[in-house]
């Protein structure tokens, strides 16, 4: 076996959204890994914390505050990040928000942050990296979709329309860049426990339900991503373009 395939040592990752939640556990996977990480919020405490906390565990990261809907921020943060640090060579783009509420009371600025944050800010992060891997004909680019690219249910239908754009702009992105020897995909992840499924979690119907149409029988765990996500950014995907690899303990294949 080719143990390099795996190998991300000493590759820069930037992951969007990453002070805490699937972001987080992402960072702690790849820096376990060998990968220095750029953690990236909006909130500058809240990232300093999570960097304190990763070096205080032996492990290379640095911080980059900025919202991923500010282009000229997202902008002058990569060019300050691929100065001081050095070309980025892992992008995943992460960070995302969820509201809920019935579709035919939902508020339009509630619809339009939703798409502002989980597609536009795609977009725009993944445009300013994507420049910089062109110009050096390397890069991977990860796309943190959901199970909800492909399916509905009631109460988060601008949540699924943001991520099935998401799922078709990493097709499209995939469609543009490949050529540039950049990979580009995304990882779909099911119900995990985390900060923004905890009223899911904290509610026995909901939760008896999802551990019932589940095959595994149960929430997933936000380290169980890591896996996908090293191999997303490893040479072992070298030949991988616009697919998405769902992690969802099966739910996504039965009826």
């Amino acid at each position: 076996m080719n143990n390099q395939l795996f190998d991300i040592s000493n590759k820069l990752a930037l992951i969007t959204g990453s002070s805490k939640g699937i972001g987080k556990s992402l960072a702690y996977g790849l820096a376990a890994s060998g990968a220095r990480i750029v953690i990236n919020g909006r909130d500058k405490k809240k990232i300093a914390g999570t960097v304190k906390e990763l070096k205080e565990n032996g492990m290379d990261v640095y911080s980059s505050a900025f919202d991923v809907n500010d282009k000229p921020s997202v902008e002058a943060q990569i060019e300050k990040i691929e100065n001081e640090l050095g070309s980025i060579d892992i992008l995943i783009n992460n960070a995302g928000i969820q509201i809920r509420g019935p579709l035919e009371d939902f508020e339009l600025d509630s619809w339009q942050r939703i798409l502002d944050v989980n597609l536009t800010g795609v977009f725009i992060v993944s445009q300013c990296v994507a420049k910089k891997m062109i110009g050096r004909k390397s890069g991977k680019i990860i796309n943190i979709c959901s199970l909800q690219s492909d399916l509905a249910r009631p109460t988060i239908a601008p949540y699924a329309a943001s991520k099935g754009g998401v799922r078709m702009l990493t097709r499209a992105m995939s469609a543009e860049w490949a050529k540039y020897n950049i990979q580009v995909n995304g990882i779909g992840p099911g119900y995990f426990k985390t900060d923004m499924t905890k009223s899911l979690v904290q509610d026995k119907d909901f939760d008896a339900w999802i551990k019932k149409r589940t095959p595994a029988q149960r929430w997933g765990d936000v380290n169980e991503l890591t896996g996908a996500a090293i191999f997303l950014s490893s040479k072992a995907s070298d030949f991988i373009n616009g697919q998405l690899i769902y992690v969802d303990g099966g739910l996504s294949t039965t009826i």
